[in-house]
């Protein structure tokens, strides 16, 4: 089945995780509605504030990691903009428009924000001074780009679920060029830029892959026994890349030098973690979608520490010193407190669909998208209004 060329969005895979028992970094708005009334946002009156942890220490496993294939293959193609919307303001006061599926969201080198459209098939950024939208059709059809970074080259370099590929696209040009994985059915994923220079992605059938920007040179690495469905990756403060292993109920990390791969089981059996970041403290932070919980490990002492709140799906810090993460099953924003454990969440005030990734923009805002809602939504952390933007078809 992994070999064959079908679809296999974000939505299919989750598909794919239930069938199996385990809906493995799943978005669980369960709103089936295609349309929906929206008001002018306001601030947010509805807030809980939470404090539920426990800790735990977890023996890692460490497996040396060597590279299973390395390849060379790309094509490059001038992308023109299928749309370019001038938002003066940009607030949301009409129906949203649904089909995009906006996922994984980046600052970009140009310091407009720039995200991935699965469902349309785009890369849009959206540009936070004037507010106008750009989207940019990706070649390969039913591509499916779901993971987005800024690379070292100054390029924002994402990955393309459905199509198996690694592609780039110039925030000057709008040209994009795509790299083939070395085979079918590898879905990648998450992306982020390594401290090698290289980018760093995960392929959820159980490999970690990495791709150098100059040359365009793929390797590939096996995760240790069934490979867990990786999906989100960071970048630690020690060096390594930390990813989050779903279906292996896991914490990651492999060496960018060495390739060596260590595994941090969660305490929770049923924590099915999928976002993950690094936090102001040091440590790395991540979310547990099964069981809405907030996870931390020390890079220092490898214990792990679970705060629980209403649901978690994409997790970033922010500019107060705070973690920042969306709450799909619940339509709500929260903050979680690295030094007391204290969470935070904020009600939206409109209906929003699949609340997922979130960033830091350089307004001093935390970014969010809305996947099956078509919008791009901010909160602010020093007063925790919310204000929703529609973005076009």
């Amino acid at each position: 089945m992994i070999g064959r060329k079908f679809r296999v969005s974000r939505i299919f895979m989750l598909f794919i995780l239930v069938l199996v028992g385990l809906a493995g970094c799943k978005n669980t708005d369960s709103s089936t509605q295609d349309t929906f009334a929206m008001s002018t946002p306001a601030a947010i009156t509805g807030i809980n504030t939470l404090t539920s942890m426990k800790t735990s220490t977890t023996t890692p496993i460490t497996t040396s990691s060597p590279p299973v294939t390395t390849i060379t293959t790309f094509t490059t193609l001038s992308s023109t903009p299928t749309s370019t919307l001038p938002f003066p303001g940009g607030l949301v006061t009409a129906d949203a428009p649904t089909g995009l599926y906006l996922s994984a969201i980046v600052v970009g080198p140009d310091g407009a924000l720039w995200f991935t459209e699965a469902n349309a098939n785009q890369i849009g950024s959206f540009a936070l001074e004037s507010g106008k939208i750009t989207q940019y059709k990706v070649s390969t059809s039913k591509a499916g780009p779901n993971g987005i970074t800024t690379g070292p080259d100054g390029n924002l370099w994402f990955t393309e679920t459905e199509a198996n590929n690694i592609g780039k696209i110039s925030p000057q040009t709008g040209n994009i060029t795509e790299y083939s994985l070395p085979s079918d059915g590898l879905w990648p994923d998450g992306i982020v830029t390594g401290p090698d220079g290289d980018l760093w992605f995960t392929e959820a059938i159980g490999k970690i892959g990495e791709i150098s920007p100059v040359t365009g040179k793929i390797t590939e690495y096996n995760i240790p026994g069934k490979g867990g469905f990786p999906t989100s990756i960071v970048a630690g403060p020690d060096g390594n890349l930390w990813f989050t292993e779903t279906m292996g109920n896991n914490i990651d990390k492999i060496s960018p030098t060495t390739g060596n791969i260590t595994e941090y089981s969660i305490p929770n059996p049923n924590a099915d973690p999928c976002g993950i970041t690094t936090g102001p403290d040091g440590n790395i932070w991540f979310t547990e979608t099964g069981a809405h919980s907030i996870g931390k490990i020390s890079l220092a002492t490898s214990s792990i520490t679970e705060y629980k709140v209403s649901g978690s799906f994409g997790i970033a810090a922010g500019p107060d010193g705070n973690l920042w993460f969306t709450e799909s099953s619940v339509n709500k924003i929260g903050e979680i407190s690295p030094n007391t454990g204290v969470a935070v969440e904020y009600n939206l005030s409109t209906i929003a669909y699949g609340l997922y990734g979130i960033t830091a923009g350089h307004d001093g805002n935390l970014w969010f998208t809305e996947n099956f809602g078509s919008k791009l939504g901010k909160i602010s952390p020093m007063i925790g209004s919310i204000t929703e933007y529609i973005i076009g078809n």
